[in-house]
């Protein structure tokens, strides 16, 4: 081989590993440029976690800093239960449910007439509490848009038939119709003197029981329940059974005869919601929400 092919093959052996070796500078570079915009970006969202953190803290303790506006006749630890039935009943049924939650809906409209049933003859009074966990899952402000329009509903002595009517009118869990407070005020004129009730529209477009809500939405979040419907008969859960037993219309009717054995029923109730017109009496299957 000539001294000249020799020195032709060195220099293309010297370019490829020149090339060889500028690819890898290249590519360290890539992998620096890379890590170092990996880096910014974590640390761009951990920034963005925290604000939105220290957001979310702040927006819920300002509003537990605030005087809340509790509903007329509100009951319980803060305030924060509507009372439906004899004061004096010798069972107490406690609900924490949510206006947008189908599992609540099911549970309202599989027990509304027993438990109506139960209240008007003063064995029961029904405690409850709203909460606006469908808000925080799907998005929306209809869970809490229909709270506050049940609590103004509660200003008013008509808390129960309007809580009734809006679990027969439930929309889609999908479908955020309760944020639109024209369609809880047509939903009012299905109670009658709802609607035209003194100060009742007024309260409903101002929000004026939204803190109240939120306080109670607060209290579900840190009561250790698992979801909505939660449902406690003298402060036991009873939801989805008792000891053995499934929770069921005719179980629930059991039980509380059984707490109220040698205990004096209250006066009868007019408090109550009139029974539905279409009864149903199939247990509660769906899982909470």
């Amino acid at each position: 081989m000539s001294e000249k092919n020799r020195e032709a093959k060195r220099s293309a052996r010297e370019r490829l590993q020149q090339e060889r070796a500028a690819d890898r500078v290249r590519e360290k570079r890539r992998r620096t440029l890379v890590m170092s915009v990996a880096v910014v970006g974590v640390l761009g969202a951990v920034g963005v976690i925290g604000v939105v953190a220290a957001e979310v803290g702040k927006d819920r303790s300002d509003s537990a800093g605030q005087p809340a506006s509790a509903p007329s006749g509100a009951v319980g630890k803060g305030g924060l239960a509507i009372p439906v039935g004899a004061p004096d009943a010798p069972s107490t049924l406690t609900v924490w449910e949510d206006f947008r939650c189908p599992a609540c809906a099911q549970f309202e409209n599989g027990f509304r007439d027993t438990i109506h049933e139960l209240e008007r003859a003063g064995q029961l009074k029904v405690e409850y509490h709203l909460a606006t966990i469908i808000d925080g899952n799907m998005g929306g402000s209809g869970s809490l848009r229909a709270a506050n329009a049940a609590a103004c509903a509660q200003d008013v002595g008509k808390f129960s038939p309007y809580h009734d009517v809006l679990y027969r009118n439930q929309p889609l869990e999908t479908d955020d119709a309760f944020a639109k407070n024209s369609h809880l005020l047509d939903l009012a004129r299905k109670v009658e003197g709802l609607e035209s009730a003194p100060g009742f529209r007024q309260c409903v477009e101002k929000g004026e029981h939204d803190d109240w809500v939120k306080k109670s939405a607060a209290a579900f979040r840190t009561g250790g329940f698992s979801g909505t419907p939660a449902v406690l008969l003298n402060g036991e859960s009873v939801l989805p059974k008792k000891g053995s037993e499934n929770l069921t219309p005719d179980n629930l009717k059991k039980w509380v005869e059984e707490a109220n054995k040698g205990k004096t029923s209250a006066a009868p109730s007019a408090s109550a919601s009139a029974p539905a017109s279409a009864p149903v009496s199939s247990p509660v299957s769906s899982p909470a929400v």
